[in-house]
């Protein structure tokens, strides 16, 4: 194997480990002023960038809100079932 076929190799696996979100999907339960606070405290969000978020929750139904590993994409997935909103894992690129 070459050089460049090992780097590229590497390169494969290393997408893989960091392609994985955390989607966040729409409920009947939480307000939305709420999930604005969940996504500012936990993930650190500036309060606009957290109200935008929340937002695409609401209208699209669903948004990512991390990118990553899929261990810590799963971390972010307790995490949220924690404060009661509603998040899976998927591979990026999924629709």
């Amino acid at each position: 194997m070459t050089d460049t076929q090992a780097g590229r190799a590497e390169e494969a696996v290393l997408a893989r480990d960091h392609g994985w979100q955390t989607v966040v999907w729409d409920d009947p339960v939480n307000l939305m002023s709420y999930v604005s606070y969940v996504f500012h405290t936990y993930f650190g969000f500036e309060q606009d960038r957290a109200e935008e978020l929340m937002l695409r929750v609401h209208h699209q139904g669903r948004a990512v809100v991390a990118e990553g590993g899929r261990e810590a994409m799963e971390m972010h997935v307790e995490a949220m079932h924690g404060y009661g909103l509603w998040a899976t894992v998927r591979e990026a690129g999924t629709p």
